[in-house]
């Protein structure tokens, strides 16, 4: 009890010194003693040989988020030079060790269960935007067993069916949208981060959703899915629930598609319209059901609806816009593309767009290569985040990463390194020539169908381990289909003098706005 007692008046004589200063003194003293704590704090991590050197940082619990936040594979590099590729950085209160390059990604994404969580990484941040019990918002074995039932959806049989579906929403949106009406324009100007979301939400709905579920979708949809999107934010990923406007409009936008979602579910219960095999709500309404017997809710099934629409929507809907933009930038490789294209449909001896069928999107060389080297240049995600949930240690160091600590993998600084690849920040499909990034391990089945092991890849645009996107082939068919009738419809240029530069406000590499394009029809065009 004296020891309490003495705390107490030693706390009481310091506050009544305290509240003696000057307002002026006051202040000085809540801003300098947390600096000095900051920086004292750096100096004792610093001493320590058992950790990964950490970034110096001046403000305290905000650390190195603005060099971060702005420019990421920047920041990435300063840091690599100083400090090799692996390194830690305080970003809003949380410690991130980075593992940069090939033996990065196979530390990180081929770490056990035991050791990592991305569950616990993500599930504040992706929960609201998808909803309860699905994504992370659930063990990690239901994940496995939830991305088992979407690949019902993605299966060759179905890209077969979804590419003729696919191409007629993308001229349904050249005749429709004001910025093409190309019955009535043979010219025009679209900002691609306009219509790649707008044209990325009609075609996944269609070929996924059901013809009857894209009835249900309008452009406002893209608009909302943006606001999810914004749900993805550094700042969402430290505050999951803030007073401030993006924050509404996210919520505001997972209950109206929910409530969407859940019309068509609810129509299809009432009316029996559940075959098994129709699209993918047709497939989950009939085989959701888990190993051990728990069936998903039908809302629960309407999150998950969200999360496989949106997970294509991020990855098309990006890559999409930048390869318009790199286009724009290089007529001389839209008239190759377009040499291919017409080619192959030569071959078969057609001259209509129509008779490109999935196995002939296979054979379009270039076509495949650019959608790849777009992959190189602006991989979707610039982090990959795990929760370090035991003490982890760094192969080959005396590093050990704590419990409660972060672990990040960027594969998307590979792509972009001249460590890696030469001249990295030139656009240049033709260096995928005669280079395949296919595994020859034997892989590995988490429980949703083999993917591959290995993940020591400079190369890995759709992640890599347990976590890999299932969406691979989904969004080479998508966007492929995309790019052929793009090209075969039009030729276009960049309206500005440069291609814009990446905003990385988001957790996307997004292009920044103003990104326009100055389209005009080609002979070929259908209209």
């Amino acid at each position: 009890m004296a020891i309490v007692d003495n705390l107490i008046d030693l706390s009481l004589q310091v506050y009544s010194q305290f509240v003696s200063f000057s307002l002026l003194k006051q202040v000085l003293i809540l801003i300098i003693i947390p600096f000095l704590y900051n920086i004292v704090w750096q100096f004792l991590y610093s001493l320590r040989n058992d950790r990964a050197p950490l970034v110096f940082y001046w403000i305290p619990w905000f650390g190195s988020a603005v060099g971060y936040g702005q420019q990421p594979y920047e920041f990435f590099e300063q840091c690599r030079q100083k400090y090799g590729d692996v390194f830690s950085f305080m970003l809003l209160g949380k410690i991130m060790t980075v593992y940069l390059g090939p033996k990065g990604h196979e530390f990180i994404f081929n770490a056990k269960l035991s050791e990592v969580s991305a569950e616990d990484a993500y599930k504040h941040l992706t929960t609201p935007v998808f909803g309860k019990g699905v994504i992370y918002d659930c063990p990690n074995s239901r994940l496995m067993e939830q991305k088992k039932f979407a690949k019902f959806a993605l299966t060759t049989d179905s890209f077969k069916r979804y590419v003729p579906q696919i191409r007629q929403e993308i001229l349904n949106y050249f005749e429709s949208n004001k910025n093409f009406e190309m019955k009535n324009k043979n010219e025009g100007v679209v900002n691609v981060m306009k219509s790649q979301p707008e044209i990325t939400i009609f075609t996944a709905s269609r070929s996924l959703m059901g013809e009857a579920m894209r009835n249900r979708f309008d452009e406002s949809f893209a608009q909302l899915y943006s606001d999810l999107d914004k749900g993805f934010t550094p700042i969402n990923f430290v505050f999951p629930n803030l007073p401030l406007p993006h924050y509404w409009k996210r919520d505001a936008a997972q209950q109206k598609i929910s409530a969407t979602y859940m019309k068509e579910i609810n129509k299809r219960r009432i009316n029996n319209e559940i075959e098994g095999d129709k699209d993918l709500i047709d497939s989950l309404l009939k085989n959701s059901t888990y190993k051990d017997g728990v069936k998903m809710t039908d809302q629960e099934i309407a999150n998950l609806l969200i999360g496989v629409l949106m997970g294509g929507q991020h990855t098309s809907a990006s890559t999409s816009a930048w390869f318009l933009l790199h286009l724009a930038e290089q007529p001389q490789l839209q008239e190759d593309l377009y040499k291919e294209v017409t080619g192959l449909l030569n071959e078969k001896g057609t001259k209509d767009l129509n008779d490109l069928t999935y196995e002939d999107l296979n054979k379009l060389t270039l076509v495949n290569n650019t959608i790849k080297e777009t992959l190189r240049m602006h991989m979707p995600l610039h982090s990959i985040f795990r929760k370090v949930i035991q003490p982890l240690m760094v192969p080959n160091t005396k590093y050990v990463i704590p419990k409660g600590h972060y672990v990040l993998a960027s594969p998307g600084f590979a792509h972009t390194s001249e460590n890696y690849y030469n001249q990295p920040e030139k656009f240049d499909p033709y260096r995928w020539e005669g280079n395949s990034s296919t595994s020859a391990d034997d892989g590995v089945d988490y429980g949703f169908g083999k993917v591959s092991k290995g993940v020591g890849s400079s190369y890995l645009p759709f992640g890599g381990g347990r976590h890999r996107c299932i969406g691979e082939q989904f969004a080479y068919v998508q966007l492929g289909t995309l790019l052929t009738t793009f090209v075969y419809n039009i030729k276009w240029r960049l309206q500005g003098k440069e291609i814009p530069h990446v905003d990385y406000n988001s957790m996307v590499t997004l292009p920044e706005e103003p990104a326009n394009i100055v389209w005009e029809k080609r002979e070929t065009c259908i209209f």
